[in-house]
């Protein structure tokens, strides 16, 4: 007869229990955390994926709404951009002109641009100028650089502040920020789940699912599947989002600031030394004394002359040509945000003494400040045209379809006393080694700070939670 002697050791019984892997309690934490950030934060990320949705395909339809505004039929020489852009004074005596944006293939109108009291910030009054017959095809409001005409600014409106103004804000503040922690706890989640059932069945994968799964099962599949396809765009959008927001954006700007990775700005002031802008562009400069007052002249006049040495610089294709008020202040041409164009250049010119006065040249850019510009064009559905807006529109389905699964499977999640969407339990902090929790907790404090939108409602869900914990936990007397 053997006997076998086992490997462990007894506990004895007044031995403090065993901690669990820091992995499964960390899992645990975050499953906990994505469940009631999916429940709270889900209807803000409906809303912004349902009016992003409708964002992303605004340029298009800005197109063919305002196609008698945008384009003409017209045919023949097209007349000098001085010539179009008094035309629009015309139209319009009452507004100092402020800049004209010149057409730039055979089809086009030109766009001049008023400023005008009665509109908004960042808002200009167009008047469109057919460059053959210098007739006026209309008069729309432009919102900011991007030139959005109404539609798409209600639109875009309504998908940063839902037509509430600053309070508005927050809603999407709060999607942006919640939306990268809820899409990466997600995929550990995922992981974890896969992994699991590769270990039972030897089946499942990340990006086709769990196959014959049923039920809740199912749906929670589904819902993994769709997210990790679409994660690397949804942290795409929520940086990209966070940059433009009120409290997390503020504290981007201070970040690139203190790190010289601000966008470059021409300087436009005729005080200062012009310059020549070098390289094989170069030998538009200027011809006299570099104190010289430069003498008055007619500004409009001089519109064309500024687009030429310009483009004699590099600085070419569809441009803003800002018109200044007085002989103080030079002509900035620049390169206007378009589809398939990479680089958004400036240049300050005088051309009454054919001098470039400064330039900012996209290649000079720095890092940051390059892929802050990038960022900003394909979240807008710019930088790639149509199939740029056509991907964001299909992250923005997949990301509602997500949710609704997100909800399904949270509907089907009962107790086994038959309450609907029982949270996981709590407790997995606890479990964690001191070290741990430590740096979690510093980590958190950091991220909280930056983003206070994430901060506080993290902060407001831990105490919460903890207190209801707490609470359960006490005997009853």
């Amino acid at each position: 007869m053997s006997t076998t002697v086992s490997s462990t050791t007894p506990k004895s019984p007044g031995s403090p229990p065993e901690r669990p892997p820091v992995g499964a309690a960390a899992t645990r934490a975050i499953k906990r955390l994505h469940f009631y950030a999916g429940l709270a934060i889900a209807p803000f990320l409906l809303i912004a994926a349902v009016t992003g949705a409708l964002y992303a395909m605004s340029p298009t339809a800005e197109q063919l709404i305002y196609r008698q505004q945008l384009h003409t039929d017209s045919t023949g020489p097209a007349a000098s951009i001085a010539e179009q852009v008094r035309a629009a004074q015309a139209v319009r005596p009452d507004l100092p002109v402020s800049a004209v944006q010149p057409a730039t293939d055979p089809g086009d109108t030109t766009r001049v641009l008023f400023n005008d009291p009665t509109l908004g910030d960042s808002e200009r009054l167009a008047v469109f100028i057919d460059p053959v017959t210098r007739e006026s095809l209309g008069q729309l409001v432009s919102y900011g650089s991007s030139g959005a005409l109404p539609v798409r600014t209600w639109i875009d409106r309504l998908h940063r502040d839902l037509h509430l103004g600053e309070p508005g804000r927050v809603y999407s503040e709060l999607a942006a920020s919640w939306l990268w922690v809820v899409a990466l706890g997600g995929l550990v989640l995922w992981v974890a789940q896969v992994r699991k059932r590769r270990r039972a069945t030897d089946t499942g994968s990340l990006l086709r699912g769990l196959p014959g799964a049923r039920g809740r099962g199912r749906t929670v599949s589904r819902h993994g599947v769709i997210g990790t396809w679409i994660i690397v765009a949804l942290l795409f959008l929520s940086a990209t989002g966070l940059t433009w927001s009120t409290y997390a954006g503020k504290h981007v700007t201070d970040l690139r600031s203190a790190l010289s990775w601000t966008t470059p700005a021409v300087d436009a002031s005729l005080t200062g030394t012009p310059q020549t802008a070098g390289g094989e562009h170069a030998g538009h400069q200027m011809s006299g004394p570099a104190d010289m007052a430069a003498p008055e002249v007619d500004t409009v006049a001089g519109v064309d002359g500024a687009v030429a040495i310009a483009r004699a610089n590099g600085v070419d294709g569809a441009v803003e040509v800002s018109i200044p008020s007085d002989d103080a202040t030079a002509f900035v041409v620049s390169q206007r945000r378009i589809p398939w164009r990479a680089s958004t250049s400036s240049i300050a010119v005088d051309p009454s003494r054919d001098a470039v006065v400064d330039v900012s040249r996209f290649a000079d850019w720095p890092l940051a400040a390059k892929l802050s510009a990038w960022g900003v064009q394909v979240h807008m559905g710019i930088m790639f045209g149509l199939p740029n807006q056509l991907l964001l529109l299909a992250v923005m389905i997949a990301l509602v379809v997500a949710i609704v699964l997100g909800y399904r499977s949270w509907w089907q999640r009962r107790s086994r006393d038959g309450r609907v969407g029982a949270p996981p339990s709590r407790g997995a902090l606890r479990e964690l080694p001191p070290a741990v929790v430590v740096a979690v907790v510093v980590v958190a404090a950091a991220v909280g700070w930056f983003i206070p939108l994430l901060g506080w409602p993290l902060l407001a869900f831990l105490v919460i939670d903890t207190a209801l914990g707490w609470v359960r936990a006490r005997p009853v007397a």
